[in-house]
């Protein structure tokens, strides 16, 4: 089993920053890939960003040269830094996992980006 706990989300005004957190209950660089996504009210999840355990990252759109996903493998964290941020970036942040072709989930983290 793996748990992943999010933390980071918050209240920020367009054009801030904010960064986010996900703690795995073990060594992420045993995850083939690591995700972030988000939901919006009334929307799908859509992925944002992810990272492999050799390093390499893939952004959805919306996300390249705002946003910077990266891991630290000495603290089971991998963290979203999020730049200029917008209104539409406002949903609910999920942290993902994918370990022996399985995936897992954090609970969320709300980002809200007020205009």
């Amino acid at each position: 089993q793996v748990q992943l706990v999010e933390s980071g989300g918050g209240l920020v005004q367009t054009g801030g920053s904010l960064r986010l957190s996900c703690v795995a209950s073990r060594n992420i660089f045993s995850f083939n890939v690591m995700g972030w996504y988000r939901q919006a009210p009334g929307k799908q999840r859509e992925l944002v960003a992810a990272i492999t355990s050799g390093g390499s990252t893939n952004y959805a759109d919306s996300a390249k040269g705002r946003f910077t996903i990266s891991r630290d493998n000495a603290k089971n964290t991998v963290y979203l830094q999020m730049n200029s941020l917008r209104p539409e970036d406002t949903a609910v942040y999920y942290c993902s996992a994918e370990f022996k072709r399985n995936d897992f989930w954090g609970q969320g983290t709300q980002v809200t980006v007020s205009s």
